[in-house]
């Protein structure tokens, strides 16, 4: 029996999106995904870098990845992407939570190769330092060999935004106890230098633009 993707919410279904700019957006302001498959007969997840480009979702790794080659073969995945927006705090702490936008993926990755290769890598470490490639030397024949792309279609997804403010009962509405949100904020600190950086080379605009 051919089992359909869970992309139906069953609980708090009130929060389900299913506006496909808004899943983008999320794919887009996210860098770390949970990919789920099963591996010798186990289940397992595992934390990678994640990129969107267009609509396919890429991941990348070494060959000698167990799970990725897993993946290559087409084996059914799933991945996972969670932006936590806010903190929400409630007068009880039952009604205590999060702002949150939650994704999940479902389909079977295709391993890139040739120019498609080569250019989603491209998309990759820009997605993770904008502007990057053009201050890089080209990988090696040798490197590319050694690497893993994979892409997943976007075609099989649920999204969960949670965006309310606390839903306090009247009674604790009218007590003494503080109540509403807390916006997150992440951000980069000041580049360091590696160790063995040769003297005078300024750090590159990339880099200046993530902690300006």
């Amino acid at each position: 029996m051919v089992m359909t993707p869970p992309t139906r919410l069953t609980r708090m279904a009130d929060k389900a999106v299913t506006d496909l700019p808004a899943l983008h957006a999320l794919l887009d302001d996210v860098l770390l995904g949970h990919v789920a498959v099963v591996v010798d007969g186990h289940p397992v997840a595992f934390p990678t870098a994640v990129a969107r480009d267009g609509d396919q979702l890429l991941v990348h790794g070494s060959t000698g990845s167990s799970w990725l080659r897993a993946l290559s073969t087409g084996a059914p995945a799933s991945v996972t992407v969670t932006a936590m927006d806010a903190v929400v705090v409630a007068r009880a702490s039952f009604e205590s939570s999060f702002h949150y936008r939650s994704a999940v993926l479902f389909g079977r990755f295709t391993t890139l190769a040739g120019d498609d290769k080569e250019r989603a890598l491209d998309v990759l470490v820009d997605r993770i330092l904008p502007g990057r490639t053009a201050e890089l030397r080209r990988p090696t024949k040798r490197e590319l060999a050694a690497t893993l792309i994979l892409g997943l279609p976007i075609d099989q997804w649920s999204l969960k935004v949670s965006e309310r403010w606390p839903d306090d009962l009247p009674e604790d509405v009218e007590g003494p106890t503080w109540a509403g949100i807390v916006p997150f904020q992440q951000g980069y600190r000041d580049p360091v230098p590696a160790p063995d950086l040769r003297a005078g080379i300024p750090v590159p605009p990339s880099v200046r633009a993530l902690s300006d």
